[in-house]
């Protein structure tokens, strides 16, 4: 029988995502949209004998195609946070699928948060044992918020013991 240590018990465990608001459907269908207005603004020009100008229109819909793909391929970066009263994980996954761990002491950790009076939360980190890791770059400002008060807790609640 494998029994479990009580102190490796998650006490806190995220994932941290960036957030899309244009969903694979909301994109084609937006997709559609630019791609039916200019062909019609590219038939209306090639039909007064501007043809030339038609290419263009075509290229302005790949390129708008091209950042949005790049953006979807950016949301792909996630990070796992997870915190017991012996360990604080965390596990960075880069768009490529590339991932780096960091190991801390919970005890020796600091959680350190920068903020601005308007803006709210700008950067937050873990710190100790001569390292320092940022985490929930890409998090909205709200979500930086909730974030740093769950996190924050679940820290102090592992440091008390």
């Amino acid at each position: 029988m494998h029994e479990t240590n009580a102190a490796d018990e998650p006490i806190f465990s995220a994932l941290l995502t960036p957030h899309r608001s244009l969903g694979p459907r909301g994109f084609a269908i937006l997709m559609g949209i630019i791609g039916t207005i200019s062909f019609s603004i590219g038939l209306l020009f090639w039909s007064i004998g501007a043809w030339p100008i038609v290419g263009f229109f075509g290229l302005d819909v790949l390129l708008i195609y091209g950042a949005f793909r790049m953006n979807y391929r950016a949301a792909r970066a996630r990070e796992e946070v997870s915190v017991s009263r012996t360990r604080l994980d965390i596990r960075k996954f880069a768009p490529s699928g590339r991932s780096e761990s960091h190991q801390f002491n919970p005890f020796w950790a600091k959680f350190a948060v920068s903020r601005h009076e308007e803006i709210g939360i700008t950067r937050m980190a873990v710190e100790g044992q001569g390292r320092n890791v940022t985490i929930g770059s890409f998090l909205n400002p709200d979500d930086r918020e909730s974030f740093a008060t769950a996190f924050g807790r679940a820290l102090a609640t592992a440091k008390a013991g």
